[in-house]
């Protein structure tokens, strides 16, 4: 069993950054359309860097389980935050899976900030509570 839950903590982290990895690269090039877009949900796209830098590199972190904790911790803020602005789905009712996505990924975050991202990362695998 101990092999399995190594193996599946970096599928795990792989899974769990991809989106955001894919996502941090269409924003660059559509950077235009995706600050228009953030503007016309109230988000100033001053922050459009921000978040690029967050997924780009956030991703590659939980990617890779460098500062694993730390940087989970942001997505856990970053997927709620962004669930309620983005996805609203008490005004439309299309909204309420990619809501409930964004809540299921701050749930997968919140288990690495418990538990550390495990076997396979660079922090190393983790079975005690040190914060990062």
């Amino acid at each position: 069993m101990d092999k399995l839950q190594d193996i599946s903590a970096p599928i795990g982290r792989l899974f769990l950054s991809m989106i955001f990895i894919f996502s941090g690269f269409s924003k660059i090039t559509g950077y235009a359309d995706t600050a228009g877009y953030m503007e016309s949900m109230g988000v100033p796209s001053l922050l459009l860097p921000l978040v690029i830098a967050l997924e780009l590199f956030g991703g590659i972190a939980i990617l890779i389980g460098f500062k694993a904790r730390l940087v989970a911790l942001l997505f856990v803020g970053f997927n709620i935050v962004s669930a309620f602005i983005f996805h609203q789905f008490w005004i439309d009712e299309s909204q309420m899976n990619p809501f409930m996505k964004n809540i299921a990924m701050a749930g997968g975050f919140l288990l690495i900030f418990a538990y550390g991202p495990g076997a396979y990362s660079v922090d190393g695998p983790s079975h005690n509570h040190t914060r990062y």
